[in-house]
């Protein structure tokens, strides 16, 4: 569908502030501990920005309206998820995060078991967030060829640029202040879009007859243990991110960092609602629509044009915004626990900086790449493997290090990451996901080989403190 002049004036004017907000924000970046950490700055507002500025984007809105437009209230599970993993962050594991002294979640099991359990779970750290990443690009080019005839991977090639332009300037901190303008501007246009679409079907009840309920208002549509596998996969993929630790560790107190991750975990789930109404709304007038376009659609054809151009600029801006979280949680995955460990220990501030911002384009260049080769994949599937690789190999090492310390051997540590793994790469060969998520298979091998090391551990201990 063609842009018209309001269009483009709203999306330009929109664009316009958050790119001089992101520069702006770069003239407190002194040093790569303010790139990374914020230099503990930030107080509860930034750490709201920062979480839901990665968290709610291209899978939280296009890619939600896409689940809905097929499945319907199942597709809340990504949002629902993410506020929920935001609730417990904020309840469990920020004083033990910010207690830790650590960086980075690879920094913390390293810390404990070595530096072989931490290049591991750094390895698949890195992966699970590039996934992430993909289907930031994937929603991308559906909101720009809703309205655009360009080439799909030139499409992904512009994403990748806006990504690290977004980032780069002010790191974490230009991340907290731009997650805050687009938070509510996405408030207005995931909220105010859900009441449109209910507005335009006639009221839910119209809405509810016009669609098969037992699929289109059903949280497990796609049966119990995949829908449930998709919640449970995002818990344990949030508090397993990089980006997400970082945005709490900038805090200046830790009644701050505890209040951000609360009040993320009540603001998220709300979008998800609004993009679901447009995704059922989108079906019952528009069946044979693409589903990724659902959302752009809706929005073209019912907002103002003006309020259009903002409001696509604004998802547009979502897109963008957690890709580059995710990315600048990769490049400080890597600078501390590849580059500062095996490169070069001792670096200057500046230089460790400039790595930093370096580091950002390698995941998005990878993430370039997997997406051309994938470009009619579904947007959320990238979605909730990300969180689900992350979960099954980093969140029991995690647990361990901040819980059961030397109570069990850094080598049942080794061998849980590579046990999740394995676990959930021998579920999707078995077809598994078609009954319940391989997350479930993972994260229980993952644990259990900690739980007989453990055992061991104590074994041996009341064996030597006997003998």
């Amino acid at each position: 569908m063609g842009l018209i002049l309001p269009h483009i004036i709203g999306a330009a004017l929109t664009l316009g502030v958050f790119i001089i907000v992101g520069i702006f924000s770069g003239k407190w970046i002194k040093g790569s501990a303010d790139f990374s950490g914020g230099g503990k700055k930030a107080g509860t507002v930034l750490v709201v920005g920062t979480i839901t500025g990665t968290l709610v984007g291209g899978s939280s809105t296009v890619g939600t309206a896409q689940l809905a437009f097929n499945f319907g209230l199942s597709a809340w599970w990504f949002t629902l998820g993410g506020g929920i993993a935001c609730l417990v962050l904020g309840l469990l594991f920020v004083k033990p995060f910010r207690a830790s002294g650590c960086d980075t979640i690879q920094q913390i099991i390293s810390k404990e078991y070595g530096a072989t359990a931490g290049v591991i779970t750094a390895v698949s750290g890195t992966l699970g967030m590039l996934l992430n990443i993909i289907s930031q690009l994937l929603s991308f080019n559906a909101l720009v060829l809703s309205s655009a005839p360009i080439n799909p991977a030139l499409s992904a090639f512009i994403g990748i640029g806006l990504m690290v332009c977004y980032v780069a300037f002010g790191g974490i901190l230009g991340t907290g202040i731009l997650g805050i303008v687009k938070l509510l501007l996405l408030y207005f246009t995931a909220i105010a879009g859900g009441f449109l679409a209910l507005n335009l079907s006639g009221g839910f009840g119209v809405l509810y007859n016009a669609l098969p309920s037992g699929v289109f208002f059903n949280l497990f549509a796609r049966g119990v243990g995949i829908d449930a596998g998709a919640g449970f996969s995002l818990v344990l993929g949030v508090l397993s991110t990089q980006t997400y630790m970082q945005a709490v560790l900038a805090t200046k107190t830790d009644k701050a960092a505890v209040k951000g991750a609360l009040f993320s975990g009540v603001l998220i789930p709300p979008i998800g609602a609004g993009g679901i109404l447009i995704g059922q709304y989108m079906r019952a007038v528009h069946p044979y629509l693409n589903p990724a376009l659902a959302f752009p659609v809706f929005i073209i054809e019912n907002f103002h044009p003006l309020a259009a151009g903002v409001a696509l600029a604004t998802l547009l801006i979502a897109v963008v915004g957690t890709g580059a979280g995710l990315a600048l949680g990769v490049a400080s995955i890597l600078t501390n626990n590849i580059y500062l460990k095996f490169i070069n220990k001792s670096p200057s501030d500046k230089r460790k900086l400039w790595i930093m911002r370096l580091l950002l384009i390698l995941p998005l260049s990878i993430a370039l790449v997997i997406t051309v080769a994938n470009l009619d994949s579904v947007i959320l599937a990238w979605g909730f493997m990300s969180m689900a690789l992350r979960g099954a190999v980093l969140f029991i090492p995690m647990c361990a290090a901040l819980t059961l310390k030397t109570r069990v051997s850094s080598h049942y540590i080794i061998a849980s990451s590579i046990a999740g793994l394995g676990a959930m790469i021998v579920g999707h060969m078995l077809n598994i996901s078609a009954v319940f998520d391989p997350l479930f298979i993972g994260v229980f091998a993952s644990g259990l080989t900690v739980g007989i090391g453990v055992f061991v551990k104590s074994f041996k201990d009341r064996r030597r403190h006997i003998g």
